[in-house]
């Protein structure tokens, strides 16, 4: 790989690190269900960059004709691009149903703040 293929994967690196961080922060040190969903988020943005990430090693796109396959081609490794996929529809499902529950909180509780829900149950 040249110098240009490492620089663009430490970059991607260096971004879900610092994703996967900021969203731990957002979890650890907030108290609104909504922003803690939202930290829950930013994690899973983070873990897909640093999946895609993974499975690109300089090549180009698996799809080809005959006439466009050449001999010593390098091509993206298309199963981390799956497993991407399928997890970003999963986070997206996960964030509806984890904001329903924030929904049905509010309405009994008035609050979406996690210590005061706490203080309310003992």
């Amino acid at each position: 790989m040249d110098a240009t293929i490492h620089s663009v994967l430490s970059v991607n690196y260096v971004a879900a690190i610092f994703l996967i961080v900021l969203g731990l922060y957002t979890v650890v040190a907030k108290t609104n269900l909504i922003k803690i969903i939202l930290g829950l988020s930013i994690i899973d943005y983070g873990i897909n960059l640093f999946i895609v990430s993974t499975g690109f090693n300089g090549g180009t796109s698996p799809q080809f004709t005959l006439s466009e396959l050449f001999s010593g081609q390098y091509f993206v490794d298309p199963v981390p691009q799956a497993l991407t996929l399928t997890s970003i529809v999963i986070g997206a499902c996960v964030d509806a149903m984890a904001l329903a529950l924030v929904i049905a909180i509010y309405k009994r509780y008035k609050t979406v703040d996690a210590t005061e829900i706490r203080r309310l149950h003992g």
